[in-house]
């Protein structure tokens, strides 16, 4: 099993990073970071990620699904306006392959319009909740809702408690 972990360029949460870099890592499961940088990014508490790949060159075919790091940066570079990106998610999805969101990045999947009549854990921000219902997701009271191929999880406070269940569900567990 292997999956993409996209960060956006700066302003990452370091925190949610290091949860699931930490527990695919306690589960064999292998993974490279992506982002749009070929720089080294920088998360919000100061830590730094070299990307292991440019997204552009991120192929479904070689993973088992891809999932979005949230962030402040994820609204500073628009991420969900972000028409290269957009189309990745939209192969993994053609692609049937997982895809996962945590807190604000949930947006991107809206954006890509892959959402429609599936529930989402979602962050408190009315934003956010405002773009998931436009493209018809069905909000979650839940802290993690995995529905079909995508997972999301409301914030990374819930990120600890989350993975256990959805490593067991992708089957790695």
């Amino acid at each position: 099993m292997k999956f993409l972990i996209f960060i956006p360029p700066n302003d990452f949460k370091d925190e949610s990073l290091a949860t699931i870099k930490m527990f695919f890592d306690r589960w064999n499961v292998g993974y490279q970071v992506t982002s749009y940088s070929t720089k080294e990014c920088t998360g919000m508490h100061g830590a730094t990620c070299m990307p292991d790949i440019n997204t552009n060159k991120a192929d479904p075919s070689g993973y088992d699904g891809i999932i979005f790091i949230d962030g402040s940066g994820v609204d500073t570079y628009k991420l969900q306006d972000f028409r290269p990106l957009l189309d990745v998610v939209l192969k993994f999805n053609s692609s049937k392959k997982y895809i996962g969101a945590v807190g604000n990045s949930v947006r991107v999947l809206a954006k890509a319009n892959i959402i429609k009549d599936k529930k989402l854990a979602v962050p408190e921000d009315p934003d956010v909740k405002r773009i998931v219902q436009l493209f018809h997701g069905v909000l979650s009271e839940k802290s993690m809702e995995i529905d079909s191929n995508i997972i999301t999880i409301r914030d990374s406070g819930a990120l600890e408690e989350s993975l256990n269940p959805i490593l067991e569900h992708i089957g790695v567990k």
